[in-house]
C-alpha cells in the first residue's frame, strides 16, 4: 500500500483518539492536580514567577496556560493567596487556592479548564503520531498502525493525556529522547546531539523523573560495552573511537539539555524574589549572584521536595498499606488495560520466541539502535516503578506503557516469517479490532474503567486513587441533583477545591459521620472515599446510583440511621480515616479560606503548626 495510505490510516485513528479523549475531557470538571497546575502555569507567563508548584518542573502547565494567557484569563495577584507564597511553605498550600480561584471564581471554569486541556490533547495526539512513525521504522507500516491502535484504545492515554499534569508530556518528550539517542547511536552527528538534547530538555522540563534517561544512557554504554552492536567495529583501537564518537555526542546532547532547562527557568523566574538565597549576601554584587543561580536552586528544591514526598500510603484490593508495594504496577496495569491489548502483547511475546528459534529477523538493521535503546528505557522504567513507594495511579506507569506499546511493532513482520501466518494475521487483526470495544462502551468515563480481570468487583474495591476517580464526575453530581429537583445536596469529595463551584447545591459532608438530619436523603460520595479515604463500606447496604460510569455515587439514607458501629451504621470515631493521612481534614480547610480570603494569614499560621506537631510526633 501507498505511504499515504498508511499516513491516512495513522490520522484517522488520532481522529478518534481526538473525540474520545477529548470528547470526555469537555464532559469534566477539574481534576485534583489540574487545580494547583492551571493557576500555576498561568502565574508563569503573566508574572514570571515560579512561586507555585514547584515541586513539578514548568513546562507542562506553562504550556497548558498559553491559551489562557492569550485570551487574557484573569487572575488577582493582590489576593492573599498570592501574596503569602511568597515563602515556600504556605505556597505549597496556597497553590489549591489561588488554582480554584483562576478555575471557578475569577473566570468560568469551563471555558478555562477547556483552554487549559487543548494544548495537552495536541501533545497526546502527537505522542500517537510519534507512535506510528517509530513504530514504522521499527515494524513497517502494518507494525506502525497496530501500534498506533494500541495506544489510541488504551484507557489510561485517554484518560489522563488531555489533563493539565505532567505524566503525558514527560512520556512524549522521553520516547523522543530515548528515539534520539538511537539515532546517535547510529550517526553520532551535530544535528542528532541537538535533538537528543533538546527532548532530554524538555523530557526533564516536565517532570523531575524525566531524569531517569540519564540511567538509561549509563546503562546503555555499559550494555554495549560487554554486549557489542554489530555495526560496533572489530579492531580495539577502532571500536574506541567508534565509543567515543558516540560519548563526546550524547555528552554535547546533555550540555544542550541542561541549558535548554536553565534558560526556561531562568526567564520564567524573572520576577521571582530570590530571598531563598540570602545566605549569599546582600547588596548589588550579591544580586548579580543571587539571580543566575536561581533556576539552580529552583530546579533542586523541587527535586528534594519530590523526593521527600515520594512514599504515601496505597490502597489495593481492600488492603491499607503504609507504603507501595512491588507488584502494584503490574497489577494496575493489567487491570486498566483492554483485554486486546494484553493479548496482543501476550502474542507478541509468544511470536517472537517462535520467530527467533526459527531465524527470522523481527526488527530491520536500520532499527536496531533505537530497538536496543528502548528496551534499556522499558526495564530501566519499570524497575524504577517497581521500586517506587508512591503507588497511586497508573499515569505513574505511562513511560513503559508507551515503550510496551511499541514492542507490538515486529509483529505483522514476524508473522509472516511463520508458516501460519494468515491464520495469525486475522487473529492480530480481531485482536487489534476487539480493543475499541471496551473503549466505545467506556465513553466518556473512561477514569473508572477496569477489565473482567477484576470478576465483577468495583473499580473502588480493588484500585485506589485516580484509577478510581479524580474529582472529574462534579458536573454528573449536578446533573443528578437537578434532575431530582434538590435544592441541596451532602457531598463526599476527595479534591482541594470548592465543589460549590460545579455543584451551587452541594454541602460538605463526611460519609463516616451521617447526622438526623440527612435520614431519608440522597448523598453524594466519590468513589474512592467509599474505602480507601474514608470508612464507608456500609453504604453498600443502602439504594444506590452510579454515576459517571463509577466516579461518584448516590446513595439513599434510611431512615431512621443505623446507630455507628451497629450492622448498616457508621463506623465509630476511632474508625474514621481522615483523607490522604492528613493531621486534619483540608477540604474544610481550603474551601473555608477559599470562601474567606481575609482568614488565609491566620489560617495558614495555624496550619504549619499543625503541621510542625505532627512531624515532632513521628
Amino acid at each position: 500500500m501507498p505511504r499515504n495510505v498508511h499516513h491516512a490510516a495513522a490520522a484517522g485513528l488520532l481522529g478518534i483518539m481526538f473525540f474520545t479523549a477529548g470528547g470526555a475531557a469537555l464532559q469534566e470538571s477539574a481534576t485534583v492536580d489540574e487545580v494547583a497546575h492551571v493557576g500555576a502555569g498561568l502565574s508563569y507567563l503573566q508574572r514570571l514567577d515560579l512561586r507555585l508548584n514547584g515541586e513539578h518542573p514548568p513546562l507542562g502547565k506553562a504550556l497548558a496556560a498559553l491559551p489562557l494567557a492569550i485570551r487574557g484569563t484573569h487572575a488577582d495577584y493582590s489576593s492573599p493567596a498570592w501574596q503569602l507564597s511568597a515563602d515556600f511553605f504556605p505556597a505549597y498550600g496556597a497553590q489549591w487556592i489561588f488554582g480554584d480561584a483562576v478555575l471557578g471564581r475569577w473566570n468560568d471554569w469551563k471555558s478555562t479548564l477547556r483552554w487549559a486541556r487543548f494544548p495537552m490533547l495536541v501533545l497526546t495526539l502527537l505522542l500517537g503520531w510519534f507512535t506510528y512513525l517509530y513504530g514504522s521504522r521499527l515494524g513497517g507500516p502494518q507494525g506502525g498502525l497496530l501500534c498506533l491502535t494500541a495506544y489510541v484504545t488504551t484507557p489510561a492515554f485517554l484518560t489522563f493525556g488531555p489533563l493539565v499534569i505532567t505524566d503525558l508530556p514527560v512520556t512524549l518528550f522521553s520516547l523522543i529522547a530515548l528515539w534520539q539517542l538511537g539515532e546517535i547511536w547510529a550517526v553520532p552527528s551535530p544535528k542528532n546531539a541537538l535533538l537528543f538534547g533538546v527532548a532530554l530538555g524538555a523530557s526533564l522540563l516536565s517532570k523531575f523523573t524525566g531524569l531517569l534517561l540519564i540511567p538509561v544512557v549509563i546503562a546503555l554504554f555499559v550494555q554495549t560495552r560487554f554486549w557489542p552492536t554489530a555495526a560496533q567495529p572489530l579492531e580495539i583501537d577502532e571500536r574506541r573511537a567508534w565509543r567515543r564518537a558516540r560519548r563526546r555526542c550524547v555528552l554535547r546532547g546533555i550540555v544542550w539539555a541542561a541549558l535548554f532547562v536553565y534558560v526556561l527557568y531562568f526567564i520564567l523566574s524573572w520576577n521571582q524574589p530570590d530571598d531563598a538565597l540570602n545566605r549569599i549576601g546582600g547588596g548589588h554584587w550579591a544580586s548579580l549572584i543571587r539571580r543566575p543561580l536561581m533556576p539552580l536552586w529552583l530546579y533542586c528544591r523541587g527535586l528534594f521536595l519530590m523526593l521527600i514526598m515520594g512514599s504515601r500510603s496505597t490502597y489495593l484490593l481492600g488492603n491499607v498499606y503504609p507504603h507501595g508495594v512491588p507488584y502494584y504496577f503490574p497489577f494496575v496495569f493489567a487491570l486498566k488495560s483492554t483485554l486486546g491489548f494484553l493479548a496482543l502483547l501476550l502474542l507478541a511475546a509468544s511470536v517472537g520466541i517462535i520467530g527467533r528459534k526459527l531465524g527470522a529477523d523481527a526488527i530491520p538493521d536500520t532499527g536496531r539502535p533505537h530497538w536496543r535503546v528502548l528496551m534499556i528505557g522499558f526495564f530501566v522504567f519499570l524497575t524504577v516503578c517497581l521500586m517506587s513507594r508512591l503507588n497511586i495511579s497508573v499515569r505513574h506507569f505511562m513511560v513503559p506503557l508507551a515503550l510496551l506499546t511499541l514492542m507490538l511493532a515486529p509483529l505483522p513482520r514476524m508473522i509472516s516469517a511463520l508458516p501460519q501466518r494468515r491464520m495469525l494475521l486475522a487473529i492480530t487483526g480481531a485482536l487489534a479490532v476487539s480493543c475499541f470495544v471496551p473503549i466505545l462502551l467506556a465513553y466518556p468515563y473512561f477514569f473508572p474503567f477496569i477489565n473482567s480481570l477484576a470478576f465483577g468487583y468495583p473499580a473502588y474495591y480493588v484500585l485506589n486513587d485516580s484509577n478510581v476517580t479524580w474529582n472529574e464526575g462534579l458536573p454528573e453530581v449536578e446533573r443528578f441533583v437537578r434532575q431530582q429537583g434538590l435544592t441541596e445536596i451532602e457531598l463526599d469529595w476527595a479534591s482541594l477545591s470548592d465543589p460549590a463551584l460545579v455543584v451551587p447545591e452541594a454541602r460538605m459532608w463526611d460519609c463516616q459521620a451521617p447526622t438526623d438530619r440527612d435520614a431519608g436523603q440522597w448523598v453524594a460520595v466519590t468513589a474512592v472515599n467509599i474505602l480507601e479515604n474514608h470508612n464507608c463500606g456500609y453504604l453498600q447496604w443502602y439504594p444506590h446510583e452510579q454515576l459517571a460510569g463509577g466516579a461518584f455515587y448516590m446513595f439513599k439514607l434510611p431512615t431512621p440511621i443505623p446507630a455507628p458501629g451497629t450492622p448498616g451504621g457508621p463506623p465509630v470515631a476511632r474508625e474514621r480515616r481522615v483523607m490522604w493521612g492528613m493531621p486534619m481534614d483540608l477540604r474544610a480547610w481550603t474551601v473555608n479560606v477559599e470562601r474567606h480570603p481575609e482568614q488565609l494569614p491566620a489560617e495558614m499560621h495555624a496550619l504549619m503548626q499543625k503541621f510542625q506537631q505532627q512531624s515532632r510526633s513521628k
